[in-house]
């Protein structure tokens, strides 16, 4: 298998979440890719919200939830050893990611999954469910 320039993790600092940056570290090591980015995609404020709260106060807002959400993955790559670069979004999770891909030429995403089925799956919606419909590079379920 060639190597390819980037894998991208989404992350949101759940377990499932950080078993995928292990994983996409797994795959580093391994020489399956030169980078590793790491990306939280925080819920755009806009509409009501903005007419109350300045855009500073939401960028503000969404920078540190995003690190919050970034946290135990950045963790997990020191220790690792792997260089991560990390990356924060606004908007609809598959779109986001779906952006950042094609803007770090990312070969694969690497997402954890809560393994939702049935019922519960399709009332819940699944981020990695709109992150498939989206990207059009490979995507890696991590449970």
């Amino acid at each position: 298998m060639a190597k390819m320039k980037a894998i991208l993790v989404p992350v949101d600092g759940s377990d499932t979440s950080d078993r995928a940056v292990r994983h996409a570290c797994d795959l580093l090591d391994a020489g399956l890719a030169a980078e590793l980015h790491l990306l939280n995609v925080q819920p755009n404020l806009g509409g009501a919200i903005s007419t109350f709260v300045s855009k500073d106060q939401i960028d503000t807002h969404h920078r540190e939830e995003g690190q919050k959400g970034l946290a135990t993955a950045v963790e997990i790559t020191k220790k690792a050893g792997v260089a991560a670069k990390v990356h924060i979004g606004v908007g609809r999770q598959g779109e986001v990611v779906d952006d950042f891909v094609a803007k770090l030429g990312a070969g694969l995403v690497v997402i954890g999954t809560r393994g939702h089925t049935g019922l519960a799956g399709v009332l819940l919606g699944s981020v990695a469910q709109d992150v498939i419909a989206h990207v059009k590079v490979p995507v890696t379920l991590v449970k």
